[in-house]
């Protein structure tokens, strides 16, 4: 207002001088561009301060899920080590006397983020097992290496305060030398596909995630000529809410049907799990998550085993998953 005074009086004041009068406009004028130079410069370091301090306090959604795994990946040049531990316990058991199945499944990961949305993970695993009068399963108790797996993940859609959906495909082919039910020693060759969706129900307080798998399997058993072929189909969901301000909770649901074939064949046993899946970040780079999933229901398509309840001839009564990871 005052500049535009000062510029509408600038006539009438012409007889005084009108180099004086131009010459203070100017100065005011351009002191008034300083101010708002510097006002619009200010507004546009907090919007981006506060943008990179809402990227920054973003839930990472990768880990947040228990069994299933959410859409998240790092920034480029971003690491991580993973140490993943997968108790299966129970089978059907055969004949009087204790019994026993319990294996566990451990993976230590090495990942890396070569670009923005995009990741690889390197896996190294073990199998520990201990297996007594359980049915159509051997007595058996060793620990050995069980193989190796490359994972690559590709980001579709990256999760965000006012876009709240995060989509991601993982491929996770892998060797292994054990077999998973009957413990025998094989060369298997697998390859999952599991599709990754997230989605901030409610921003910064309770996320959903989905998977949705297919798992190929083919090899041979070692020491024979006997072929090994099948398939995992599985859809899991979980909600998981903040209940302090670096832990999460929240309940999982998977469904599971197994297959004799690569190509979902012939279905042999099918599943439904429960259970409760816990986040923990103990620093802005370490973190625990642990999940357990109890079958609720199942079957097993064997006509000796048509009567039984659950669907153990492929899928385990109870599992427990431990996982913990470092970001560097």
């Amino acid at each position: 207002m005052i500049l535009f005074a000062a510029i509408a009086a600038a006539p009438a004041r012409a007889g005084q001088g009108n180099g004086q009068g131009n010459g203070q406009g100017n100065d005011k004028q351009n002191g008034q561009e300083n101010r708002q130079d510097k006002a619009q410069g200010k507004e546009q370091g907090n919007g981006q301060g506060n943008g990179q301090g809402d990227q920054q306090e973003q839930v990472d959604t990768e880990h947040l899920f228990g069994f299933s795994e959410g859409a998240e990946t790092g920034q480029k040049g971003e690491q991580e080590v993973v140490l993943d531990t997968v108790t299966r316990i129970g089978k059907r058991r055969t004949g009087p006397g204790p019994s026993a199945f319990r294996v566990l499944d451990t993976k230590l990961s090495y990942q890396f983020d070569p670009t923005d949305g995009f990741s690889i993970e390197l896996g190294v695993f073990g199998d520990l097992r201990r297996v007594r009068n359980i049915a159509d399963l051997d007595d058996k108790a060793f620990g050995t290496f069980d193989g190796v797996s490359v994972e690559l993940k590709h980001q579709f859609l990256h999760a965000s305060a006012e876009q709240p959906v995060g989509l991601a495909l993982e491929l996770r082919p892998r060797f292994a030398r054990v077999l998973p039910v009957e413990g025998n020693g094989a060369n298997v060759f697998d390859m999952e596909s599991v599709l990754q969706l997230d989605v901030q129900v409610v921003p910064e307080r309770l996320w959903y995630g989905a998977n949705v798998s297919f798992e190929p399997a083919a090899g041979r058993r070692r020491g024979s000529a006997e072929g090994f072929r099948s398939s995992t189909f599985l859809v899991s969901q979980s909600l998981v809410g903040r209940i302090a301000e670096n832990t999460f909770l929240g309940p999982e649901i998977r469904y599971l049907r197994g297959y004799d074939g690569t190509f979902l064949n012939r279905l042999q046993s099918e599943a439904l799990t429960l259970g409760p899946a816990f986040h923990h970040r103990f620093t802005k780079k370490s973190w625990l998550t642990l999940a357990y999933a109890g079958q609720v229901w199942g079957r097993d398509t064997d006509r000796a085993y048509a009567r039984r309840a659950f669907g153990l001839s492929q899928f385990d009564r109870h599992a427990l998953r431990v996982k913990v990871g470092v970001e560097f």
